[in-house]
């Protein structure tokens, strides 16, 4: 019997791969499930970057190996996007790395910072996939809370209690993702004073800077961040490119050097043909955004009738690509989610896929037409009298 490794014990299959197998096979047996669960984008992404696209594949050399460090126009792109959208000039030789999606990047940095038995800051609730990371190298889970109470922001004081010796890596995540709190430039400057007194590596996964706000947020707009900070991007969301993987990596050339050396020994550079339609996209003017909110705002304002239809709370000002509703009844989120696939099939998120303190929210997607909401609209005002 060959056995697994230990870090396997720790670690359990990703959520979404296991529930949109349920889903899956719910479908195949006649069920009319619309799936309102995960922030993959239907929309269809740029013309431009398609066209791109298309011409690349025609390239010579477009199907050998590509630089560790990707293009350097692609680079360019980058620190172009980075310079346009927040104001923060980027050096494109030391200051940037081209990713296989950010979630590789979680692995990487990780991977590049971590040894075993150090301890990993990770929020609750958060991005499930800071703790998979976290375990796979058996580095040691430290959760901190965020709360509704505290505008889904780190208690500062609560963390300064902590002892804090063995910790490495603090992970964090805004505009946030699940809750959709913007970011409070005051309190995450006071993260990065915290961050650089403990010698502590805070890593922003900023997806969601361009989904329905108009303030462009990034770590490196605050002081001192360069010193203590990572940032990771994505095109995903931004450009309704998921299936692409591309995503990138911003921060001092040391840290970034520093993640190269594991990410060339892990992969040989992204293909060529996405890799140019990438910087197209990223060289698209504003036009592209302002249209793609239009569609989200019309798709979140039936999401806020369906809420409260389930007598969920929500907050109006939140940003990205999902709407997160607070349960008001005896219910549990759990039960309700359930509830709704079962009786209603309509696929929702509950909280606590994210961590404890999600427990009493559901999440909602954008990433679904105003045709296929109106439907679940409609079968969740039914809920109640089935």
């Amino acid at each position: 019997m060959i056995s697994v490794s230990n870090r396997l014990q720790k670690t359990e299959e990703y959520y979404f791969s296991k529930k949109l197998r349920e889903v899956a096979q719910l479908k195949k047996a006649g069920k009319p499930i619309i799936n309102l669960g995960i922030g993959s984008p239907d929309l269809a992404p740029p013309q431009e970057v398609v066209d791109e696209l298309v011409k690349a594949t025609t390239q010579h050399g477009a199907y050998q190996y590509q630089a560790y460090k990707g293009l350097d126009e692609l680079r360019q792109a980058m620190c172009g996007f980075y310079g346009n959208q927040y104001a923060v000039q980027i050096d494109k030789e030391n200051e940037v790395l081209p990713l296989m999606g950010s979630k590789e990047g979680i692995s990487l940095i990780s991977m590049a910072f971590l040894n075993e038995g150090d301890q990993v800051l990770v929020p609750n609730p958060g991005y499930p996939t800071y703790q998979a990371a976290t375990k796979l190298l058996n580095a040691e889970l430290i959760s901190y809370d965020l709360t509704e109470g505290n505008a889904w922001h780190p208690d500062l004081e609560a963390l300064q209690k902590l002892d804090l010796a063995k910790v490495k890596l603090m992970w964090i995540n805004y505009p946030n993702m699940p809750t959709g709190q913007a970011a409070d430039r005051v309190k995450l400057q006071e993260l990065i004073h915290f961050a650089k007194a403990n010698k502590i590596l805070l890593v922003n996964d900023n997806p969601y800077s361009m989904v329905l706000t108009d303030d462009k947020f990034s770590i490196f707009q605050l002081e001192g961040a360069k010193e203590v900070c990572l940032e990771l991007n994505s095109l995903s969301k931004s450009y309704n490119l998921a299936g692409f993987r591309v995503g990138f990596l911003v921060g001092h050339s040391e840290f970034i050097s520093a993640v190269l050396k594991v990410k060339s020994n892990m992969d040989s550079g992204m293909f060529f043909p996405i890799q140019k339609a990438a910087t197209k996209a990223l060289e698209l003017k504003n036009d592209w955004f302002d249209a793609q909110n239009t569609v989200y705002k019309k798709r979140r304002a039936i999401l806020w009738e369906m809420c409260e239809t389930l007598n969920l709370s929500f907050d109006k000002s939140a940003v990205g690509l999902f709407v997160w509703g607070k349960v008001n009844s005896s219910q549990s989120a759990k039960e309700l989610a359930d509830e709704l696939l079962y009786k209603r099939n309509v696929f929702v998120t509950p909280g606590d896929v994210f961590g404890s303190n999600g427990s009493n929210y559901l999440r909602f997607s954008l990433c679904v037409s105003e045709e296929e909401l109106s439907i679940c609209k409609e079968r969740i005002s039914k809920l109640e009298t089935v």
